[in-house]
């Protein structure tokens, strides 16, 4: 009889959507031996359904090799799995409720202990689901895996070589969701942090809707951030709800600060205060009038990514913002030099991807793309 074990599950897809599978094992949280494993390729999907089902597998398995087991702790990198399954986390989207379902009717009479680990702590999981990816790629059945006895270590992986010729790894994928139209958009007045702070006009509504239908058709979203400014905020819970998931504030992607200037239009601005416009167009380290320089917005920007790609790393977040800190992470991908935000426009409701690697590379999948 083992009275304690783990539970370790992962799942992913290869394009998310794209070819997904999981891997999941069971191993004795004394000795730390494996009881039994499986990877499993399950067709056509996103992280999540992936990541669900391998939390489903080992479930299964632990009824089967440790049905005894009085102390049964799971161990994820999915922040959204553990969550939910925890209970802290509503589950709002319609395709994880079923998966949701059959792992709570799974669970271990004792209850379960929910752990969220760091992804290079579930290694071991990620691994399975990837060399039954490989297996199927290569004519194989897909499934990986054994009990105790039969386990053996999963294929070692070949590296999978971008365009820069290297192991480029899982890239974090950032979808870049400009606001939708507030009254101020539509009378071109500038509008930043420690202004008014709009919310939606209807056609700023519309237009938020048509970007969660297109987000959800495409798939593969797992998390949402969003400026804490309140179209975006607006904007953010059109596609929590279309979606089904949660909505995180994230400061750093909040507006510039124009100070003085917000609530007036470029004309307004060029009559009242010409020499502090033609400085400030000058030089980004020049600030408006009371406001912030375009260079403190790129490191505060810049902050906020870092803080997104750690904490969602190798997943995709949709990350609501606003026209400036958008065209900054595009500088920033591109490895342009600061001129070129003047040179880039974003309109409202627009979506710009860009996906950062393990290794610091990134590119941009697109840019300022409007659903319809």
């Amino acid at each position: 009889m083992t009275a304690r074990i783990i539970i370790e599950a992962d799942g992913g897809s290869r394009g998310n959507p794209g070819p997904s599978s999981f891997g999941a094992l069971v191993r004795d949280a004394d000795t730390g031996q494996v009881i039994a494993q499986r990877g499993e390729t399950i067709g056509f999907g996103t992280n999540n359904v992936a990541e669900y089902s391998g939390l489903i597998a080992g479930l299964r398995m632990a009824r089967e090799h440790a049905p005894d087991a009085t102390d049964v702790e799971v161990r994820m990198d999915s922040k959204l799995v553990i969550e939910q399954m925890a209970g802290r986390w509503k589950i709002k989207h319609d395709s994880m409720k079923p998966l949701a379902a059959e792992a709570q009717r799974l669970l271990p009479p004792g209850g379960v202990t929910w752990t969220w680990v760091p992804r290079e702590q579930n290694a071991a999981a990620d691994a399975l689901a990837n060399a039954a990816l490989d297996d199927e790629a290569a004519g194989g059945s897909g499934k990986v895996g054994g009990s105790a006895g039969q386990v053996s270590a999963p294929p070692k992986q070949s590296a999978q070589l971008g365009w820069r010729g290297g192991a480029a790894g899982e890239p974090t994928t950032i979808i870049l969701l400009r606001h939708g139209v507030t009254p101020s958009t539509e009378r071109k007045l500038f509008c930043g942090s420690g202004g008014t702070d709009p919310g939606l006009t209807p056609t700023g509504v519309e237009q938020a809707q048509r970007a969660a239908a297109w987000l959800k058709r495409m798939g593969g979203v797992d998390a949402i951030v969003s400026s804490p400014m309140q179209r975006t905020r607006e904007t953010a819970a059109v596609v929590a709800n279309e979606l089904g998931l949660d909505v995180d504030l994230e400061a750093g992607l909040a507006e510039a600060a124009f100070g003085e200037w917000d609530g007036f239009s470029f004309a307004d601005i060029m009559d009242r205060w010409p020499g502090e416009l033609e400085n400030w167009l000058a030089s980004t380290a020049v600030a408006p009038p009371g406001g912030e320089p375009f260079d403190e917005v790129y490191e505060r920007v810049s902050a906020a990514a870092d803080r997104i790609l750690e904490a969602y790393a190798g997943r995709t977040v949709v990350a609501v913002s606003h026209v400036t800190p958008i065209k900054m992470l595009v500088r920033r991908a591109l490895d342009a030099p600061m001129r070129i935000i003047y040179k880039i426009e974003l309109s409202p409701a627009s979506i710009t991807t860009l996906q950062w690697f393990p290794d610091g590379a990134a590119s941009m999948r697109n840019f300022n793309l409007v659903p319809e």
